[in-house]
């Protein structure tokens, strides 16, 4: 249930995020979910994509920096108390969170939580153990 997520390197500053974005759509490559996080001097933008190797091909290829990572796409439902569940089923775990980021999904009975866990193998253990729905890049 792991799923590629790529991360491309930008300077921080004016007119940077709309390059990748015009790469990926000349090749035909629809992004599916994004988080953009910055410090100062650079931003990393995290991205799912239709075809990630297609992607990270073509975004080398037009100089960018691409970093490839596994991440877990958790369906969390949409109301109070959805997340701690999907937190708890992690607690007592040595499992730790990097990062994550939502999206909506569907008629907005649920969202999806991008998760990029430390040890990725073990937390989906964990999750199916307590029956919580992963994701699959299809669904997505």
């Amino acid at each position: 249930m792991k799923i590629t997520q790529l991360s491309v390197f930008a300077e921080n500053k004016p007119g940077q995020l709309i390059a990748p974005c015009r790469v990926l759509a000349a090749a035909g490559v629809n992004i599916r979910a994004l988080s953009l996080a910055d410090t100062q001097r650079f931003g990393i933008l995290r991205l799912i994509v239709s075809d990630a190797e297609l992607a990270r091909q073509t975004l080398e290829k037009a100089g960018f920096l691409v970093k490839v990572t596994e991440v877990v796409a958790i369906e969390v439902p949409d109301r109070p108390g959805g997340m701690a569940e999907i937190l708890g089923a992690l607690e007592a775990s040595a499992v730790n969170i990097e990062y994550m980021y939502a999206f909506p999904f569907g008629q907005g009975k649920n969202a999806v939580v991008i998760f990029r866990f430390d040890d990725p193998d073990a937390a989906i253990a964990r999750l199916q153990q307590a029956g919580i729905n992963m994701l699959a890049k299809q669904e997505l």
